[in-house]
């Protein structure tokens, strides 16, 4: 069974978007950039998103920043052009973030950043939380281990939510000694791109025993090398995607633990 962890979303600053709402009498509009929509949580969120501007009959814009920073920049500038009250934005970088962050609130826009922190000032912040979820997922590895061995990290794009993910999994190791870390590479958060760093994992230490990735996408590619290999190790991951939860049903397979988040209501909340 997945572990499952609720998403823990920060409310404050939520208001300015209902004053927005009750100042125009004209219906919002609403654009939104993404980091990527190679990645069924994004979607799920991308399609929430669009149901309740339907809802509150609001126009909707998003765009797929696809990781790269500048094309997120100009995605933002593209949509301020559109005439936006919100920017919902979901950063590619949360440091090179920033340059988007205040070409919004020099146009007047409420900026609120989504499941990843964007350097600026933004007028709030909703996501889950991420520590804990790498914290978690670490222990239920550790317990699946017997409590040794030799695991590594499936890492991503330096954003504050895969960081703290990466921190809480770190640390539920310290609390097991008999376990280590033996190696960290960069899946880049992509099926493709995890597989193929995974198979080298893989073959440059045969004694691996597990291991985390930082979403499910990742995971899903790290899965297709455990199998490849014939070998024990075990996986866990954060996201609970619904690919990643019905691998883990099936019982018999690497894929052992999620810790599961909620794109639906992450969007929901920043919409206020």
């Amino acid at each position: 069974m997945p572990v499952k962890f609720k998403t823990k979303a920060i409310l404050s600053g939520l208001l300015a978007m209902s004053m927005v709402a009750c100042v125009n009498a004209k219906p919002l509009t609403i654009g939104m950039s993404f980091q990527e929509l190679n990645n069924e949580y994004f979607v799920t969120m991308k399609e929430s998103l669009e149901q309740s501007a339907k809802d509150i009959n609001a126009t909707v814009y998003t765009a797929d920043a696809a990781h790269d920073v500048s094309k997120q920049i100009s995605d933002v500038e593209d949509m301020l052009q559109k005439k936006i009250d919100i920017l919902l934005i979901n950063p590619a970088d949360s440091v090179g973030a920033e340059t988007a962050v205040l070409a919004a609130k020099k146009a007047g826009v409420v900026v609120v950043a989504i499941d990843a922190q964007a350097n600026g000032p933004i007028d709030s912040f909703v996501g889950s939380k991420n520590y804990d979820a790498g914290f978690i997922a670490g222990e239920h590895l550790a317990k699946a281990l017997g409590d040794k061995g030799n695991v590594a990290i499936l890492d991503g794009i330096p954003v504050v939510p895969i960081l703290e993910r990466v921190r809480g999994f770190e640390d539920a190791m310290k609390k097991h000694p008999n376990i280590k870390v033996i190696t960290k590479l960069n899946g880049k958060q992509e099926r493709d791109t995890s597989m193929s760093v995974t198979e080298n994992m893989l073959q440059s230490n045969p004694t691996l025993n597990g291991i985390f990735s930082v979403n499910d996408v990742g995971s899903l590619g790290a899965l297709a090398a455990i199998q490849a290999s014939g070998r024990d190790v075990k996986l866990v991951s954060v996201d609970g995607s619904p690919e990643a939860v019905a691998e883990i049903a099936k019982g018999n397979t690497p894929f052992i633990a999620t810790a599961a988040q909620f794109p639906r209501d992450q969007l929901r909340i920043g919409l206020g």
